[in-house]
């Protein structure tokens, strides 16, 4: 049995196909590591909650812990947490946008394939 060979735009479609596959990966790879920051933005937040304003509070700036007012540290994680859930919002619609190219174009692929 004999293979048919590809014709260019068929193999110009599978390379594209290849691209959108590698395109998903990375974009749900950052959407998940966005989503952890959000998740541990949160569980400060709530840690900061259950303390009292005058209680005794460090931030983390790069290897070292800095005293700091609480206040400030839920206005910063606040403002974190917006930016990280727009940021999350954003990326899941690239995330929907190059799923549906995929799967247009798969379905495309699968169709030529049958019918060369």
């Amino acid at each position: 049995m004999s293979e048919v060979p590809l014709s260019p735009q068929l193999q110009e479609q599978l390379v594209r196909l290849q691209q959108l596959q590698q395109t998903f990966q990375v974009i749900t790879t950052q959407r998940q590591q966005l989503e952890h920051e959000r998740v541990e933005a949160d569980k400060a937040l709530s840690e900061l909650d259950k303390m009292d304003d005058d209680d005794i509070v460090y931030k983390s700036i790069g290897a070292i812990l800095v005293k700091s007012k609480r206040r400030k540290l839920i206005e910063e994680l606040t403002e974190r947490k917006e930016l990280l859930e727009m940021r999350i919002k954003v990326i899941t619609r690239q995330q929907n946008r190059t799923e549906e190219q995929m799967k247009e174009l798969q379905q495309r692929v699968q169709q030529r394939l049958r019918n060369p």
